[in-house]
């Protein structure tokens, strides 16, 4: 932690925008369905008891993109950031992008494509690569399920992000909307003194005294604001 001294907070909240140059599918398309799926289907808890086995067979899918994919120059910029700033990294993705690209705090909101948890016990999390097929159950014998924060369910981390926005220097977002709750209210914890920037291709917000916007995709985006940066 001694190389934190002195080093100004840096918090990035970033969305599906972030992982899109990558070839990542953002979460859904304009028609409401994710990858040809109703979202009811495979995005919650009820379609998950009505199928278990077209929700678990849409995660190993999805599981399979991300080994195809790789961290685009947006991702790798906030890493190499970590010389400069302390770096907290909020994400509301499932991919492990900031992870491949050097990250080293990141905070999924969403959860995890690469892990799985206990449909008994949600604090027993696993590291899982492979397809998670009906039958895989957990130390005491319950099914797996993918570690994903499904919609009706609570945001477990949301607190803890909330706190940490608390602390922001200066705050940074990248590729998400800011319009989907909870995770759109943690822009208002940061002190009112601390400086943010906006990075979206399409901004839904204009610049102020306080926010800065920058209308343009992660890669291009971060380059910009990485001579904002610049002393």
């Amino acid at each position: 932690m001694e190389r934190y001294i002195g080093m100004k907070h840096l918090v990035v909240l970033t969305g599906a925008g972030m992982s899109a140059e990558s070839g990542v599918k953002t979460f859904r398309d304009a028609d409401g369905l994710w990858e040809g799926h109703d979202v009811m289907e495979v995005a919650t808890p009820q379609g998950f008891a009505n199928n278990p086995e077209l929700v678990l067979d849409f995660y190993n899918q999805r599981r399979k993109q991300l080994f195809e994919v790789k961290p685009n120059q947006a991702h790798v910029d906030l890493a190499e950031l970590e010389n400069n700033f302390k770096i907290t990294i909020i994400t509301q993705n499932v991919d492990d992008l900031h992870e491949r690209a050097g990250s080293t705090n990141v905070i999924h909101l969403h959860g995890e494509l690469l892990k799985v948890r206990s449909t008994y016990d949600d604090n027993d999390v696993q590291d899982w690569k492979t397809d998670l097929i009906l039958g895989d159950v957990c130390k005491k014998g319950y099914q797996l399920r993918p570690h994903i924060v499904w919609f009706g369910e609570d945001v477990p981390l949301i607190e803890k992000a909330a706190h940490i926005c608390e602390t922001a220097d200066i705050l940074l977002i990248i590729g998400t909307s800011m319009q989907v709750y909870p995770a759109a209210g943690l822009m208002h914890y940061a002190p009112t003194e601390t400086p943010m920037y906006f990075i979206d291709p399409k901004p839904n917000i204009e610049s102020s005294e306080r926010l800065t916007v920058i209308p343009e995709v992660a890669t291009l985006g971060m380059k910009k604001f990485m001579e904002i940066l610049k002393p």
